[in-house]
């Protein structure tokens, strides 16, 4: 099969496209003829070769990839054989494979899909989809809520703005340049807004944001803490800010929300939930599709943020 290879830690150009064997499923697994393969920012950590918490780096050479969707072709010998031809979306987690044209995953894990849902959008709800429904729930949203959305025309962005706008709150979106501006108001915004500009911070402070959903960190993620009303919720993820709980608090923010609850049962709940939506086309994801062979580019694009929503390789 044809794959992506990381044989040293190190730039995007350390991918190389190489011929592998074909994977064969051993006991609990099935091998998934994959139709797309998502990218995550996780992926683009350890390719450089950055531990995340207490998970070892992979062994090299290995083949990148967390997300996959497409069509279970093979099953191992104690695997109900009823799954093969079945669409699946799955999440891989740290054991990487996406990369490629097949990869293995556990049986107990997969998300049977529609039959007529695209890999895209599929392979993008079962990882971000999920992660955003996760963080929704942390932030305990209500319609009352006027939200500042960093990030917004990223992966999870856009999920957040779909979400927070059938809510009810009102919704005030963040991200770098006209194009991405343009997607979110299109997604329901009220209030689009380029960080580029110099005033943006005085576009969004008399809005007095109840909840920010930061995933930009930086000094993006910094500056938006100020423009929040007294006893705002905060709720960061992705890259860190700099910003302690006590700067939080001279601010009169009342709490920085942790990530919990993020459970393997409610992980599976959440991800079985993002697909529903997307299938019936009440949360789409916004993608930005690239040939597999072409991955070292797409991580240039994504980290250069060139890129709109989930980024995809087909």
């Amino acid at each position: 099969m044809e794959a992506i290879v990381v044989t040293e830690f190190g730039s995007a150009e350390q991918m190389r496209w190489k011929t592998k064997p074909d994977p064969v499923p051993g006991p609990g697994q099935v091998r998934i003829a994959v139709e797309a393969s998502g990218i995550h920012r996780v992926d683009l950590e350890v390719r450089a070769g950055h531990r995340l918490g207490t998970f070892p780096l992979p062994d090299l050479p290995y083949v990148p990839g967390r997300e996959v969707a497409g069509t279970v072709d093979q099953v191992g010998n104690d695997v109900d054989r009823h799954l093969l031809g079945i669409r699946v979306a799955v999440s891989l987690g740290n054991a990487n494979g996406g990369y490629a044209r097949f990869a293995l995953a556990p049986d107990v894990d997969l998300h049977p899909i529609d039959p007529a849902l695209d890999a895209g959008i599929a392979v993008a709800m079962v990882g971000t989809g999920r992660t955003a429904l996760g963080l929704l729930a942390n932030a305990q949203l209500s319609a009352a809520d006027t939200v500042l959305i960093t990030g917004a025309a990223g992966g999870l962005g856009v999920l957040f703005v779909q979400a927070a706008h059938r809510l009810g709150a009102t919704v005030i979106a963040v991200s770098g340049g006209a194009e991405k501006t343009t997607l979110t108001t299109t997604l329901g915004a009220d209030l689009s807004v380029d960080h580029n500009q110099p005033d943006w911070l005085e576009q969004i402070r008399r809005h007095r944001p109840t909840v920010l959903l930061d995933g930009s960190g930086g000094t993006i993620g910094a500056a938006a803490v100020h423009v929040l009303a007294p006893h705002a919720r905060a709720l960061f993820f992705g890259h860190p800010t700099g910003v302690s709980d006590a700067e939080l608090a001279q601010l009169g923010i009342a709490s920085t929300m942790a990530l919990g609850g993020f459970t393997p049962e409610k992980n599976r709940t959440w991800a079985a939930e993002a697909l529903a939506e997307a299938a019936a086309g009440e949360l789409i994801p916004q993608i930005t599709r690239f040939p597999l062979a072409d991955a070292a580019h797409a991580h240039i694009e994504f980290d250069a943020r060139r890129t709109l929503g989930k980024v995809v390789l087909i």
